[in-house]
């Protein structure tokens, strides 16, 4: 009774910390809601001067529309002559997206992975690897995702044609490798020496070890290192698909509604928040991942 009392109340005072966490991340929201709106009431009530200082940002309905106008614009036609809302086209969006975002984050885990366990397993790998794993995150995105653009129909994978839409999920795991693998590499050797020493004298097997210690023990270093490359995978999606070409994600979708900017300022920023719901929604997933992953672990060790 005792031990299921609680890991029950673990689970329950995990629960109401995350709960706390939603909550201060509405209120942030909120407030950063009431600073828009309070930004543009004060520009046009001091017109544009403070204290004898000029507002550093334009506040006119071009440069910052109204928040209610950007979101009645989401239930509105996308173009004259359209059925199609502007809602529906960012979900559409988003939704593909988050695919190509998916298959990049699932390479990503694959490849952090793999070069973590290697990396804990022989030292010499370690000392090999983890310096060019660190390297690999200085390249300039901006220089990377061109490069990558230039591979599609020019050799195949598999038997399979390079097509635009690898390239975008190739940069989304490429972003998202290296959180995992810095993270399972820690969380790796987190074992305390007598546990593992425990294992040895038990005469287990280097996979029992693994297995049965060395995972289990990584998963609250791994929680916080798949939440970094969740996000990642999300943003260099996007950036890719700008970079690219490739249609039908928020990317070029972002960059579509940017050219209406000067007559249609509201659809500009609807396509934005739609990538930051998005966001939301993926961080949202994997905390109820890590509430179910750590539910019966004490709430210290969640990190």
């Amino acid at each position: 009774m005792g031990r299921a009392d609680d890991d029950a109340g673990g689970s329950a005072g995990r629960l109401g910390q995350r709960l706390r966490r939603w909550v201060l991340a509405v209120a942030a929201v909120a407030a950063l809601c009431g600073m828009w709106e309070g930004y543009k009431v004060l520009g046009e009530a001091t017109d544009g001067t403070v204290l004898g200082w000029d507002l550093p940002a334009r506040y006119d309905d071009l440069s910052m529309p109204h928040l209610t106008d950007v979101v009645a614009r989401f239930s509105e036609p996308t173009n004259r002559g359209t059925t199609e809302s502007v809602g529906v086209s960012v979900l559409k969006g988003a939704w593909y997206t988050l695919q190509l975002a998916g298959l990049g984050l699932a390479v990503g885990i694959a490849v952090g992975l793999g070069l973590a366990v290697l990396m804990q397993r022989f030292r010499v790998a370690e000392r090999g690897l983890l310096p060019y794993v660190i390297l690999s995150q200085t390249v300039p995105f901006a220089a990377l995702a061109p490069l990558v653009a230039g591979w599609s129909g020019r050799f195949d994978v598999l038997g399979y044609e390079w097509e635009q839409w690898m390239s975008v999920s190739f940069i989304a795991s490429y972003l998202a490798f290296f959180p995992i693998a810095v993270g399972a590499l820690k969380g790796l050797q987190s074992p305390s020496p007598a546990t593992i020493e425990l294992m040895s004298s038990y005469a287990a097997p280097a996979r029992a070890t693994l297995f049965k210690v060395r995972f289990p023990s990584a998963v609250p270093y791994l929680i916080p290192a798949l939440r970094l490359a969740f996000a990642s995978a999300i943003v260099g999606s996007i950036v890719a698909e700008i970079s690219v070409g490739r249609r039908g994600g928020l990317g070029r979708l972002i960059l579509e509604y940017s050219q209406q900017a000067s007559s249609d300022p509201p659809k500009v920023y609807t396509a934005m928040l739609g990538a930051a719901l998005l966001g939301l929604v993926v961080a949202g997933v994997v905390n109820l991942v890590e509430l179910w992953v750590l539910r019966n672990r004490p709430l210290g060790d969640v990190r």
